[in-house]
């Protein structure tokens, strides 16, 4: 017999909700067949679990999940490999370059933020002297 999964085996192995499993099967990423009275009961086949893994593993590297179906529905269908490694180069060149602009917008956040938090503690302190001196 085929090693099977259901929803709620998988959502505890990748620590997920049933939710998010059924989101992903709605964007297409996943398919199940359907077992049961009316077809209720999902069933995951290794190949469903594998392209979990990858969702999960392309959302913590920030692709969105239209890119992510692109590229798992890439090596579905193995016919350039090399084609097939390009794209996905590419995307990962998108993404880092996205990743380092929103680094170094979040630097030059933090340099602003720590001019405004000097600017207010020297406030602070030419605040507090009239009112030393008042209080002697």
């Amino acid at each position: 017999m085929a090693i099977t999964y259901t929803i709620a085996e998988l959502a505890r192995e990748f620590d997920i909700t049933a939710r998010a499993i059924r989101f992903y099967e709605d964007q297409g990423l996943l398919s199940p067949t359907r077992e049961g009275q009316g077809g209720r009961n999902r069933v995951y086949t290794p190949r469903d679990r594998t392209r979990l893994k990858l969702t999960l593993r392309g959302k913590r590297l920030g692709l969105t999940l239209s890119e992510i179906k692109s590229i798992i529905d890439m090596y579905e269908t193995p016919k350039d490999t090399v084609a097939q490694i390009n794209r996905f180069l590419g995307v990962l060149a998108h993404q880092k370059q996205t990743l380092e602009q929103q680094r170094a917008d979040i630097e030059m956040s933090l340099a602003e933020i720590a001019v405004h938090e000097e600017e207010c503690k020297r406030l602070l302190d030419e605040a507090d002297l009239p009112a030393e001196r008042d209080a002697a």
